[in-house]
């Protein structure tokens, strides 16, 4: 199962290490613990709403565009989960052995 919060830290590390910056840096300019805000990176904690507008600002970048980006990886994780289950039993992980058969021996090539 995909978490919001897991794919909200993923995205708020992503952005903060393309643009260069220490979590000690952006915890300062947002005014969060240093703690908490890794706490928030790796997953382990949901940040209120209040919180990720300070971070985002902390980071000169748009709040929509880090709830576009954790969307987006969420449709992802949704897609191949729904793949997954499609293609669940339809692909057989051996050779059915009428079909090894009717192909008969096949001589190895020689290198």
């Amino acid at each position: 199962m995909v978490l919001a919060r897991h794919e909200m830290g993923e995205v708020l590390r992503d952005v903060r290490l393309r643009r260069g910056d220490t979590l000690r840096q952006v915890a300062g300019r947002a005014s969060v613990a240093l703690g908490y805000l890794s706490e928030i990176e790796r997953g382990q904690k949901e940040a209120s709403s209040e919180i990720l507008a300070s971070v985002a600002e902390a980071l000169d970048t748009p709040l929509s565009q880090i709830y576009h980006e954790v969307g987006d990886r969420i449709a992802g994780h949704e897609r191949a989960a729904m793949r997954e289950r499609r293609f669940a039993g339809v692909i057989p992980d051996t050779v059915p052995d009428e079909l090894v058969a009717s192909v008969g021996p096949v001589d190895a090539v020689s290198g």
